[in-house]
């Protein structure tokens, strides 16, 4: 069965402080009926990251912070396995709602295919 990613998307401003008991408990419902419809594979937040970027001389800049010239970037992420990507956005639209953002959904390719 096909495996997607749902990923949470955050202001770059956001303020953990933001953040408040109500959203926390709304997600973690969604992950405990996710579990038992047995879609979820693994889920988490995130926290402080590195950006790498590929330079021109060989080298690689790093660089603080999670995102690389963007307004948002991702808080935290599901990993779904779903009948197809309908039901992977149903699954995201709670998401959506439980953390009061956006997310986004995308379809995880594996090279080579399990067997």
């Amino acid at each position: 069965m096909p495996q997607y990613l749902v990923a949470g998307y955050l202001p770059d401003d956001f303020d953990t402080s933001q953040m408040d008991e109500a959203v926390g408990r709304e997600i973690h419902a969604l992950n405990e009926e996710m579990i038992a419809a047995g879609v979820r594979k693994f889920a988490c937040g995130l926290g402080a990251a590195k950006s790498l970027r590929s330079r021109a001389d060989g080298g690689v800049l790093v660089t603080d912070g999670p995102y690389l010239e963007t307004k948002e970037h991702i808080g935290g992420f599901w990993i779904l396995e779903c009948a197809d990507m309908d039901e992977a956005v149903a699954w995201a639209r709670k998401g959506v709602a439980a953390m009061r953002g956006q997310v986004e959904v995308r379809e995880i390719f594996f090279v080579p295919t399990p067997e």
